[in-house]
């Protein structure tokens, strides 16, 4: 253990006042995080959703061609999927 020494006043206040500071930083630096954290899980779920969108509307225009397809074909050799549960 060190030997006990006389510290100026000064450097123990401004000691002091940093550890005072990085404290009182704290709680606007995590609010900080948490709007980021936040903002980038919205940002995701609106691409996810604009993803979802794009390929639901390929998917009609892929049954509507079928569907023209059959409609315009000489032969109706077009048939309906088979559904089961």
């Amino acid at each position: 253990m060190a030997f006990p020494t006389s510290v100026n006043d000064q450097i123990t206040d401004a000691v002091t006042q940093g550890n005072v500071s990085v404290l009182g930083d704290a709680p606007a630096v995590a609010m900080g995080n948490l709007y980021v954290a936040m903002a980038q899980a919205l940002a995701n779920a609106a691409q996810n959703a604009t993803n979802a969108q794009q390929q639901n509307n390929i998917l009609a225009q892929a049954a509507t061609t079928r569907c023209v397809q059959a409609l315009l074909s000489e032969t109706s050799d077009v048939r309906a999927p088979d559904i089961r549960s």
